[in-house]
């Protein structure tokens, strides 16, 4: 069955000269937009203990756009508004208790700029306010249904990418009827329940003799040379390497879920905690879990397929899935063990997903909860599915 959805399709750019620094100028105007007013609002809240909303503020943008900041005119009115209302949702989140206290932009890190209308794309082009000419891409695939708006980015690495967000008819993966519990590791990145085992790449590890190298050359040169900028732009490009490949194939195993499985149990991991721990910590930001849950989860949402997840202390890979059996001992090192009650030759992962699949499919199927007591009668717990 079709249904409607919004839909982002990212390409890179190729402006010309002249483009460029009418890009630049995009980029900065709305980075001092959204640094402005931020800096706006602080100072009134220290001084006042309350500070401006953003219609005030909005009336503001067009006085100083008459005023001493007229350069603010050479760009698209509507993408200075969209950075202001940024700005404000990012305030506000703070109070909410949503996120973080919003941080000043740098023109170092990413720069980006939105459109929210009067954009449109064909063939060859990207048409945008203030670029009658369009700007040139490259094109890999078509856009399909209605362009919404558009975000024009430039990387560190010195690339320019537009993400054009567009509205059309969408028919989700057809229905396997399977089911599947995975378990998400570092020997191997995804384990099933079905005992298939995705690789981890390791992609940081990888590079990581390059980036040292890299980083070691732009230690030696001198701040704000031309030099020191032609190695900044080689780190990040190694950088943009690794994290390039590492979402590619995170959205081919999440991809390759979401097709061959209707339900998809998993364990509910808390990542930033076990990145407190140092020794395990540039691995565990390597494999990505929490990227790659992300995708996981908007894709199965995407396709009417369902994910659950299980509670952390669940102990997965210490209960033997064919009697029950609950091996407290069990050590980090120990991926093989065998069961004293049954005698099952267990695989540590496998028999965790297989545990996983199990108790998610107990809260789904029942809302009835399979995760036993850390002490107590493990054999009065709700049985396992099979």
């Amino acid at each position: 069955m079709m249904k409607t959805i919004f839909h982002t399709y990212k390409f890179r750019l190729k402006p010309n000269s002249e483009q460029k620094i009418l890009l630049a100028k995009h980029f900065g105007c709305a980075r001092f937009v959204f640094n402005h007013f931020l800096a706006e609002r602080q100072e009134e809240y220290k001084n006042e203990g309350k500070s401006s909303n953003y219609y005030t503020q909005q009336a503001r943008l067009a006085e100083l756009k008459k005023g001493e900041y007229e350069w603010l005119k050479e760009v698209n009115s509507q993408t200075l508004q969209v950075a202001l209302r940024n700005m404000d949702t990012a305030y506000q989140n703070f109070f909410k208790k949503k996120s973080g206290f919003p941080n000043f932009k740098s023109k170092k890190s990413k720069n980006t700029f939105s459109v929210p209308q009067n954009c449109s794309v064909d063939e060859y082009k990207i048409y945008i306010p203030k670029f009658r000419e369009g700007i040139a891409y490259f094109k890999d695939r078509k856009v399909k249904g209605v362009v919404k708006s558009m975000t024009l980015s430039l990387t560190p690495s010195g690339k320019y990418f537009v993400s054009i967000l567009t509205e059309h008819q969408y028919e989700p993966i057809a229905k396997t009827g399977k089911v599947v519990g995975i378990d998400l590791g570092l020997k191997d990145f995804v384990i099933t329940s079905d005992g298939e085992k995705y690789k981890n790449n390791r992609f940081l590890t990888k590079y990581q003799n390059k980036l040292a190298i890299a980083q070691k050359h732009l230690s030696r040169k001198q701040k704000g040379s031309n030099n020191f900028e032609k190695q900044r732009v080689k780190v990040a490009r190694l950088y943009e390497k690794v994290s390039n490949a590492r979402k590619d194939y995170l959205h081919k195993v999440s991809l390759d879920l979401v097709r061959n499985y209707d339900i998809v149990c998993l364990e509910d991991l808390n990542v930033k905690g076990m990145m407190k721990n140092h020794r395990l910590a540039r691995q565990i930001s390597d494999v990505a879990w929490g990227e790659f849950v992300g995708m996981l989860t908007y894709k199965a949402d995407l396709n009417d397929k369902e994910i659950v997840k299980i509670d952390r202390f669940y102990p997965s890979s210490k209960t033997c899935h064919n009697c029950g059996y609950v091996k407290k001992d069990l050590k980090l090192s120990d991926r093989k063990w065998v069961c004293p009650e049954c005698g099952a030759n267990l695989d540590r992962d496998v028999n965790a997903a297989m545990n996983i699949l199990s108790a998610g499919l107990a809260d789904y199927t029942c809302g009835v909860s399979v995760i036993p007591e850390m002490v107590g009668d493990y054999e009065a717990r709700t049985p396992l599915i099979h």
